[in-house]
């Protein structure tokens, strides 16, 4: 399960974009809160404290605590726009969910057991599709990665979702193709070799 993430905030009482350039230049980030059928709420929050949780890894694929005035609310983070030259984010939307309701997620890919692959330890090499993959799952359950075994894999191998085995009560969101999400490939040092040998050869004829 992704680490739940916490962040305290406060209510936004001005909008407009002088009130917004105030707030960052005092180190809040402006922010709303909306969906679940429910009014937005415009808050703004610490900016150390948001990027500390933009740095984790998974801010997008994780459930968002929000605290305002003494009330929690769980969110997902949908957006955040960062200053086109300085990179620091100027605002963030977070969208309401309840715990146990299904939602769509891109949870990263990680690989296992490398070093039982018959074909990387003949030096095949890794050739990644997909980094993450869109997955179904409740809201309080969302995994932090998809683990994908390596042991036995051979050069020449895909690796379809098919043949992944997804975390408790996840599903993938892409049902209409076994995707791969990669190839274990002949390293490209080998195959360069075979291509200059084939053209040494042409050139002598």
């Amino acid at each position: 399960m992704s680490e739940q993430l916490t962040l305290s905030a406060e209510t936004r009482e001005r909008a407009g974009k002088g009130a917004s350039r105030a707030l960052r230049n005092s180190g809040r980030v402006p922010a709303v809160i909306y969906g679940g059928k429910q009014d937005p709420v415009a808050i703004h929050l610490e900016e150390k404290l948001l990027v500390k949780a933009l740095m984790t890894g998974h801010f997008f694929s994780a459930l968002i605590d929000v605290t305002v005035d003494g009330k929690t609310t769980s969110t997902l983070a949908k957006d955040v726009a960062f200053h086109p030259v300085t990179d620091r984010p100027q605002h963030v939307d977070f969208y309401r969910v309840d715990k146990d309701a299904k939602v769509h997620v891109e949870v990263p890919v990680v690989f296992a057991n490398e070093d039982k692959s018959p074909g990387m330890k003949k030096g095949g090499v890794l050739n990644i599709v997909r980094h993450e993959v869109e997955l179904i799952c409740a809201a309080g359950n969302i995994p932090e990665e998809l683990v994908i075994d390596m042991t036995g894999r051979e050069v020449g191998d895909s690796i379809h979702i098919s043949s992944v085995a997804l975390p408790a009560g996840a599903t993938s969101a892409i049902t209409d193709r076994d995707f791969t999400i990669a190839t274990l490939v002949a390293p490209s040092a080998l195959k360069s070799s075979g291509g200059d040998t084939t053209k040494a050869e042409g050139e002598g004829e």
